[in-house]
């Protein structure tokens, strides 16, 4: 995975890992990212299409397509990488027994991330006060929405506001949200804060493989949670971030804040001492 950081950890999804005998392959379909197909072991022929018509057999578990149409064939072998976009018909049979690695990149739709925003609003507004309408009038229309009701509630839906800030807080913790099978492995006998220190000092850290710890300007983003960090921490955590891991000469000078973070994380099992 590291081999793939050229891209930003934001795009950067997961890997799966494919078995297959020969003949063997799920069917053309595509995928709703950036994919990077690479042989491991074996051989695998791929066939691949731009093909517009996605329409999908009904009633299954993948998106398998009920049309498809090759332009294009290649057969990999051992260290071949094939890259395709979101949405690129493929075909992929094994030639023999084969392995296949299969380095994903996240790309949702805005249709995904608009839904997923306003669910991050709905816990996050404030409104107050209660609909009242002290001057109703006699109606002859009792089943009518009028006209002074839906204006009283404009008025006041309409004091909902974001800026970029909302925006990059949303981003940052979307993002960095494990999936839902995803559970993290606290350690069996937790250390004290002082201990940890001490080993953290002299080892140094590393992130668990399952975090996603990714950073903003003035925000630090890890596992769907997001915080403000001082001018004088960005650094550490940042670099945390970027190289998943930190020396202990790093930590030596980290404050007792960040320690303290550390040290939470330790308990969590979002992070471990380097040693381990």
């Amino acid at each position: 995975m590291q081999q793939f950081r050229f891209l930003p950890d934001a795009r950067l999804d997961d890997l799966m890992i494919s078995y297959a005998s020969d003949g063997g392959g799920v069917g053309p379909h595509f995928d709703s990212y950036d994919v990077f197909l690479l042989q491991a072991h074996g051989k695998r022929r791929w066939q691949i299409s731009a093909q517009k018509d996605l329409s999908l057999v009904p009633g299954m578990p993948l998106k398998i397509l009920s049309h498809f149409e090759a332009e294009q064939e290649w057969i990999l072998e051992p260290g071949d990488m094939l890259y395709l976009p979101p949405q690129y018909a493929h075909d992929g049979i094994a030639i023999g027994e084969c392995m296949t690695y299969s380095v994903g990149f996240r790309a949702p739709s805005y249709q995904e991330l608009g839904e997923g925003f306003l669910q991050f609003l709905a816990e996050s507004i404030e409104l107050p006060g209660r609909y009242a309408d002290p001057d109703a009038r006699f109606s002859s229309s009792p089943a009518q929405i009028g006209g002074d009701m839906l204006a009283r509630v404009a008025t006041h839906l309409s004091a909902i506001r974001f800026d970029e800030s909302d925006i990059a807080i949303f981003l940052g913790e979307y993002l960095s949200e494990p999936k839902a099978n995803v559970f993290f492995d606290p350690p069996e006998k937790a250390l004290s804060g002082s201990v940890f220190a001490q080993r953290a000092i002299k080892h140094g850290i590393r992130l668990s493989r399952k975090t996603r710890m990714l950073y903003t300007a003035q925000l630090v983003f890890i596992n769907g949670e997001s915080f403000r960090v001082s001018r004088a921490d960005q650094n550490i955590l940042r670099q945390l971030a970027d190289n998943r891991q930190l020396a202990g000469s790093d930590i030596r000078n980290a404050g007792k804040d960040v320690m303290e973070t550390f040290h939470q994380w330790y308990i969590d099992g979002w992070v471990h001492l380097a040693s381990n």
